[in-house]
């Protein structure tokens, strides 16, 4: 249990559903502690989900939350379990799982957006064959597959999906024989970080390159687990530590007011961190892929556009017609919008000055970075960065 002070108020007592074994957990909690100790004295405790109870968890959450006169929930909780919390006559926030909820509070996510995200990444590496690995009847997973299989159609493409059941393990003879069907090169898009670690040690099992024959993306940027992965596992970051303190927010003003009517707390993609999985375009001219390889690896770094075609033994009239076809923008738009895609991520997931981060992408002249980024992205980075942070 943890005790914080300061709040012009009776002591606020919250019961946490809430395991700290991933990292989106951790961050939520982090969000959680950090509104608390703003606005306490907040009293939690956790009510950790793998202990072996005596009786059912949620009647024992039911009975302590009695006795200790809880003012609220925050957590998950099984489905069909969650009316028990009901007689609680309290606010209760629970993540998602099945469904959202319309009887308690729903903490959630802009799940298809998220999808719809790591379709444009990819689309911009121009792939052409892409595939979705999920879970079934799990609303984060069929959402984030809707999001991304609606992109990919509008991009003209198909995308093949594999499904496993919840709580059953994945079948890897199954999982293998179906990454083998997918075109060379694919790009993958996995519900999550956990099922983009089963694929890439699967790939390497039957031997399958990643990034050159598949390129994998997960979700929630789970730092261990992309790590342990070989290669590490490019993701999609997700704003949860704002989650977590939006969702005390609200709670806050429910208890204050005495009302237990439910909100929805959406966690919103923030952008992707790329790292070797997914680090592939689809490019089939090696004189092309040579330099937008060297962009994507010396961004950050003061290049210039004469740097780049040094790379290749051909005429700069040339190769700026071919990267033109082959890319759809010139050399020199393909080197800004690197840099101001690492920038706008940056600026969501850092409270860092602008002028700070746009030397650290390659921006050398800060005085003009607003009105390239505007030209990007349609906001300057201050308003992007308000936009895109919910405090």
């Amino acid at each position: 249990m943890i005790l914080f002070h300061k709040w012009n108020g009776e002591m606020i007592k919250v019961i946490l559903l809430i395991d700290c074994s991933s990292e989106f957990d951790r961050k939520l909690l982090r969000g959680i502690m950090r509104y608390s100790r703003d606005n306490g004295p907040w009293l939690f405790y956790r009510v950790p989900s793998n202990l072996k109870w005596k009786q059912n968890r949620e009647d024992w959450v039911v009975e302590w939350a009695g006795k200790w006169q809880a003012d609220a929930v925050i957590g998950r909780c099984d489905e069909d379990k969650v009316g028990l919390l009901s007689s609680l006559n309290i606010p209760i926030v629970l993540q998602n799982n099945r469904s959202r909820s319309d009887v308690y509070s729903n903490l959630t996510g802009d799940y298809k957006g998220t999808g719809r995200m790591a379709a444009e990444y990819f689309h911009r590496k121009l792939y052409t064959s892409y595939a979705f690995f999920g879970v079934r009847k799990v609303i984060w997973s069929e959402e984030r597959k809707e999001g991304f299989v609606d992109a990919v159609s509008s991009y003209n493409s198909t995308c093949a999906v594999f499904d496993v059941n919840p709580d059953v393990n994945a079948s890897r003879e199954d999982v293998i024989e179906w990454l083998k069907s997918l075109p060379k090169p694919t790009a993958l898009f996995c519900c999550d970080d956990a099922h983009a670690l089963f694929i890439t040690e699967t790939c390497g099992i039957c031997g399958i390159r990643i990034p050159e024959d598949i390129s994998v993306l997960g979700v929630d940027n789970d730092d261990l687990l992309c790590s342990i992965s070989d290669p590490p596992i490019s993701s999609v970051e997700l704003d949860v530590e704002n989650g977590g303190y939006m969702t005390c927010k609200f709670l806050h003003q429910r208890i204050v007011s005495g009302s237990n009517m439910p909100f929805d707390v959406v966690i919103r993609p923030l952008g992707i961190n790329e790292r070797q999985s997914s680090s592939f375009h689809h490019i089939s001219d090696t004189m092309i892929m040579d330099m937008v390889r060297y962009i994507d690896e010396n961004y950050f770094r003061d290049i210039s556009v004469k740097d780049i075609f040094s790379l290749v033994p051909l005429s700069r009239r040339s190769l700026e017609m071919k990267f033109k076809k082959i890319m759809g923008t010139t050399v020199y738009q393909y080197l800004i919008s690197v840099r101001i895609e690492h920038l706008a991520y940056l600026l969501t997931t850092t409270d860092r000055p602008l002028a700070d981060l746009a030397f650290e992408v390659g921006f050398n002249d800060s005085n003009n970075i607003s009105r390239i980024f505007k030209n990007c992205k349609g906001c300057t980075p201050v308003e992007y960065r308000r936009k895109n942070c919910v405090i």
